[in-house]
């Protein structure tokens, strides 16, 4: 039983370790080709229909290659990154490819939930874009932020669980390695119910703090 629980925690560790490190690193690249979309888009603060199309074709290839398809494609990439293909920092690669483009999605949800009225009321006032932005866009769009950040958390914890298939370190391996080859229904049982519990607590952290800083509340 003492093994079981050590394993257990292990794999908690490295799903947390793949879930808030992949979701960072997803945000450093889909936090700006969101804004980037709004910006280029008919009616934005710099209209380019040309590069808000190729990008929003991109963002839509990407979001379509299903998650084990990709994680299996960009092996010779996580090589050449972390210098192995296995491992819970390993999957951060494919987890973060993955996660951008649908963060960037719900990035550009967000900031397009913004008042009309508030952003022109910047622009008479000789604001810059980029202040905007900073000041105007990305403040009045914390409340959706925060809840779609709880949304793209759980969405990659989910996809860490899958690259248990290959190794990929966390409760989805001890999923698959104990609970399906090893037939040990208990430990799968255990296994998703603890991932149910860390989305749950994800979710609930999210809400909260969109709700206490959302001012129409």
């Amino acid at each position: 039983m003492s093994g079981l629980y050590e394993m257990l925690i292990k794999g908690i560790k490295e799903t947390l370790y793949m879930t808030l490190w992949s979701t960072a690193l997803a945000y450093a690249l889909g936090l700006p080709l969101g804004v980037i979309l709004v910006a280029t888009d008919r009616g934005g603060l710099r209209p380019m229909r040309g590069l808000n199309a190729a990008l929003g074709i991109i963002i839509n290839i990407a979001r379509s290659i299903p998650f084990l398809i990709l994680l299996i494609a960009v092996i010779p990439l996580t090589r050449a990154i972390v210098g192995r293909m296995v491992g819970s920092t390993a999957t951060i690669v494919p987890l973060t490819l993955s996660a951008a483009p649908f963060i960037a999605r719900l990035v550009e949800s967000s900031l397009k939930e913004v008042d009309a009225g508030v952003v022109q009321a910047a622009r008479s006032m000789g604001a810059s874009p980029m202040q905007i932005i900073c000041k105007v866009l990305l403040p009045e769009a914390r409340p959706s932020l925060l809840l779609g950040a709880a949304i793209a958390i759980t969405t990659i914890l989910g996809y860490s669980a899958m690259a248990g298939i290959v190794g990929g370190g966390g409760l989805g391996d001890i999923a698959i390695r104990y609970g399906y080859y090893r037939y040990q229904r208990d430990t799968m049982l255990i296994t998703v119910a603890l991932l149910v519990l860390i989305v749950q607590a994800f979710q609930e952290v999210g809400a909260r703090a969109a709700k206490r800083i959302d001012r129409r509340i």
